[in-house]
């Protein structure tokens, strides 16, 4: 995928919560300011009294967002919501791209104060958050807990600092494996150049069984999944398998959350919040869940796994700035203090935010976890949102989760309902009900 593409990708999947449907009569729109952060209020006509706030995700801020705010994953959604009686809220934070987690969480409350004197109390305030929004909505619901009655989280990133120190893994081997010393992986003297360095290395190293088995190592430290299609099948082959694990690398790794992705991040952390000292990446590899992926990759292409650990654990390592250190800890790591009904849910087969965050989500506090096993991140149909959406507001009011028919519920939504947009053809198409069982692997690198 070039980068053109990825960027092209990246607004296409955006607009498809942006678009709103015709305006029905006596609904109300509302839109604004707030201390600088433009929001977007959509009250039915006949308000049932819950609001569902909505908190959008990361969007590298080179790609920028379409004009228009977010008030769901999907319009459908949207429109079924409204139609439904259900209020729709979103700010669109301060600055709207990059790692706003901070402004986030103030601009989404001060939203909610002001809906509060000019609409008027919700009866409930329902909490809906997708990839670094889901983590918002979480701290959203620990901070405030008497101003929200449950979280809805899809393709959430969690410990978002935990993510970012993968990230810093995955480009360490990279860069010491395939690409140049030189190459800046935090506080780029030249972003864009070490970024692309970057790039070219996995494009190059995806064409041979040796460089193949290297993305494979890098993508084990993040348990990376091996399938980047939201309407195909999971491949099977070793080759294809790890051409779409490195795809992802590619991608999100590289292009969304590499040195130029950094640039936001340190400039709001005051520094490089990341780190590898101390990292043992024989061990972390021992506890990946790709790990017999790297070893029969490596077998394949002849050469030496114990060699390349050797030059990892040789190879200088990265330090964080304790300022940055403290910033990361306090902004983007929950307290795990929620005590509303949270459920989350999430692809099995999802490289953005890995499926491995809801494993340490649950570790923190009581969740429940729903799974749709499809590739791709945040690969949800109107259908699949809403049917989670409406398992969240039975819990809230009986006390009980009810979640055994949900592909029952999905399918009777009916084909309209049942779009996915998938990044990699930047199709949309209609898609079965999959909501399925799984287990997810531990998270590597948590921040506790």
């Amino acid at each position: 995928m070039t980068r053109k593409a990825i960027t092209i990708a990246l607004l296409l999947v955006t607009t498809l919560g942006v678009a709103m449907p015709a305006k029905a009569a006596g609904r109300r729109t509302y839109t604004g300011a707030i201390d600088g952060a433009n929001y977007r209020v959509e009250v039915p006509d006949r308000w049932n009294g819950t609001l569902v706030l909505f908190s959008h995700g990361y969007v590298p801020p080179e790609d920028g967002i379409p004009g228009g705010i977010w008030v769901a994953n999907r319009a459908e959604t949207a429109a079924w919501l409204l139609d439904h009686g259900y209020a729709l809220a979103a700010s669109d934070y301060r600055g709207r791209t990059g790692w706003a987690v901070e402004p986030a969480l103030h601009d989404q409350v001060a939203l909610l104060d002001w809906f509060t004197r000019t609409v008027g109390k919700p009866r409930r305030t329902v909490l809906n958050g997708m990839s670094m929004g889901g983590g918002i909505a979480v701290q959203l619901a620990e901070r405030h807990p008497h101003r929200f009655d449950g979280v809805l989280t899809t393709c959430a990133a969690h410990d978002v600092h935990a993510g970012l120190n993968v990230q810093l893994d995955m480009a360490f081997v990279i860069r010491t494996l395939l690409s140049s010393p030189g190459v800046d992986l935090v506080k780029a003297r030249d972003p864009e150049a070490s970024r692309d360095a970057l790039l070219a290395a996995v494009e190059q190293a995806v064409t041979t069984p040796q460089g193949r088995a290297r993305l494979a190592l890098a993508g084990s430290f993040g348990n990376v999944p091996t399938w980047y299609s939201a309407h195909l099948p999971q491949p099977e082959g070793l080759e294809d398998r790890i051409r779409a694990m490195a795809a992802v690398l590619h991608d999100a790794y590289i292009w969304g959350m590499g040195p130029t992705g950094r640039v936001d991040l340190e400039r709001r952390a005051g520094g490089n919040p990341s780190w590898n000292t101390g990292v043992d990446y024989r061990f972390q590899l021992a506890r990946s869940a790709r790990k017999d992926l790297v070893r029969d990759a490596y077998r394949a292409a002849g050469i030496d796994l114990a060699a390349d650990l050797d030059a990892l654990a040789a190879a200088p390592r990265i330090s964080p700035d304790p300022a940055a250190l403290r910033y990361a800890y306090r902004t983007f790591v929950p307290r795990g203090t929620a005590r509303v009904p949270i459920l989350t849910m999430h692809n099995t087969g999802d490289g953005g935010a890995l499926p491995d965050q809801e494993r340490w989500l649950a570790s923190q506090v009581p969740v429940k976890q729903l799974w749709v096993d499809r590739g791709q991140h945040c690969a949800f149909s109107a259908a699949d949102e809403i049917v989670a959406l409406r398992a969240l507001i039975d819990r809230i009011d009986t006390g009980k989760w009810h979640t055994d028919r949900l592909n029952e519920q999905v399918a009777a939504l009916g084909p309209a309902y049942h779009r996915v947009f998938d990044l990699t053809t930047f199709t949309d198409e209609e898609m079965p009900p999959a909501f399925t069982r799984f287990a997810p692997p531990a998270l590597q690198r948590p921040s506790r």
